[in-house]
């Protein structure tokens, strides 16, 4: 099955890029409709292009309230027949609104191997508690900041006299990686979600 995907972004776009290459090596069956920023100065837009996706700008600025802004989201992506959503460096906290439009349809990646270190300056946080072990994690998003269900995660150690920079960019090889070979698990039909008898939801791979 080829998923048809829109990716949210905000930034530079390495992992869309991540995405867009897979798709191109023929290691991921994606057909990304839509690539869209809430910045209109964002790099990854210019990756997208440059591969021939389509692109769209909201500045979130521009709108009333958060509600207003992701209904105007949703009605993009919906319009571009996206099925599944890919949050791909997009520094945006979702709507309930959005998040049921998409529900369990929607993937975010995360420097942290979750639970530890949600939200901000994940590694940052790694490098201030010490942590021997880092890594970082694709998951589902519900409505909290990154506590959907985790569908796999990376860990790498922390070297002494690790510096941010260095840890960041060990990171981001991680993430590419990883979220190239959850969409494709995705695409193959071999992630479901159960409910356990905690009533915590989680993944299971078929």
């Amino acid at each position: 099955m080829t998923l048809r995907v829109g990716v949210l972004v905000s930034g530079r776009g390495s992992n869309l890029q991540a995405i867009l290459d897979a798709r191109r090596g023929g290691r991921l069956d994606v057909d990304v409709r839509l690539v869209l920023s809430n910045r209109p100065n964002a790099p990854a837009l210019e990756r997208a292009e440059s591969a021939g996706v389509p692109t769209r700008v909201l500045d979130h600025e521009r709108f009333p309230s958060r509600e207003a802004f992701d209904r105007e989201l949703v009605e993009n992506l919906r319009s571009a027949g996206v099925d599944w959503v890919v949050l791909a460096g997009f520094m945006r906290l979702l709507t309930p609104h959005f998040v049921e439009s998409f529900r369990d349809r929607i993937v975010n990646v995360h420097p942290s191997l979750l639970p530890a270190f949600p939200g901000v300056r994940a590694q940052a946080q790694a490098l201030e508690y010490g942590v021997r072990v880092t890594g970082c994690t694709v998951h589902f998003v519900d409505h909290g900041t990154d506590t959907g269900p985790i569908i796999d995660q990376r860990a790498i150690s922390v070297a002494p006299g690790e510096t941010l920079e260095s840890l960041e960019a060990r990171l981001l090889e991680q993430e590419h990686a990883l979220l190239v070979e959850v969409l494709q698990r995705i695409a193959q039909g071999g992630v479901e979600l159960d409910a356990a008898s905690d009533g915590r939801r989680r993944v299971r791979f078929s």
